[in-house]
């Protein structure tokens, strides 16, 4: 049964396994990702946590020997039985180094807005939807005398903002963020970690990061996963103060990583 959620709130997965050819990732993951809050997942290199991010995505099925069972529910709809792409509008994903594409900062965020394979709407119709994605990523001010120069040009958090502000183009109801200051500075971090904590009330916010201390500061709901399982999920502070689970409490107290 998938996890009970009114509808309109959030993001579920219900008992969602991914395996590549003969190895299984993940096993029967349930997990319920709300509105309105960030929710962060934790655990050691190679336990699952990007596979999860990517499943969700639908970009685990681009891998030929991928098999993949379970439910993802957004809101009711069921993202298993849409088509990917239209899956991959309601659901952006950042990834862990920024990946802007090789054209200007302008057309970064025109690319997300212009339909595949239809008319393209021409430069001047776009311009106030490119100037409110890249508000939203906090870059608008950076960059709104400059917008044709080369988006390789830019800092690195400042590719990954431009990454971000992608992402929301499209207007999605998702955002999964896989690592997405783990190749930053500290003063880059810092703002991307204001940038996602603004956008909570907004929108579902599901982060992955193998920094603790970022959890903990950013995160308002916890998931620990192991060996491709969830160990333990809950509200942030209780998890570092009272896990109930010995691996859990081994894992955020450094024991092993």
């Amino acid at each position: 049964m998938v996890v009970s959620l009114p509808s309109g709130t959030g993001l579920v997965v219900d008992e969602l396994t991914v395996a590549f050819g003969d190895h299984e990732v993940l096993h029967d993951v349930s997990l319920d990702w709300p509105r309105g809050r960030v929710s962060a997942i934790v655990g050691p290199s190679g336990c699952g946590k990007s596979t999860l991010l990517r499943a969700v995505n639908r970009l685990v099925e681009t891998t030929l020997s991928s098999r993949v069972s379970g439910r993802i529910v957004l809101d009711g709809d069921d993202l298993r039985s849409r088509s990917a792409p239209d899956v991959r509008r309601r659901v952006g994903m950042v990834f862990q180094r920024p990946n802007p594409f090789a054209m200007s900062i302008f057309d970064n965020i025109a690319y997300a807005l212009r339909p595949q394979g239809s008319k393209r709407p021409r430069e001047r119709a776009l311009v106030g939807a490119v100037e409110r994605a890249l508000t939203r990523a906090g870059l608008w001010a950076e960059v709104e005398d400059d917008l044709h120069r080369s988006a390789l040009d830019l800092s690195g958090g400042q590719q990954q903002r431009l990454c971000i502000a992608r992402a929301l183009a499209v207007g999605p109801d998702v955002i999964l963020l896989d690592e997405p200051c783990s190749s930053l500075d500290p003063r880059a971090t810092a703002t991307i970690e204001e940038l996602i904590h603004d956008l909570r009330d907004e929108l579902i916010v599901v982060v992955v990061t193998h920094n603790l201390g970022q959890a903990r500061r950013l995160s308002d709901k916890l998931t620990f996963l192991l060996e491709g399982r969830v160990v333990e999920t809950g509200e942030t502070a209780d998890l570092f103060r009272r896990p109930s689970e010995q691996a859990t409490a081994d894992y955020l107290g450094g024991v092993f990583g």
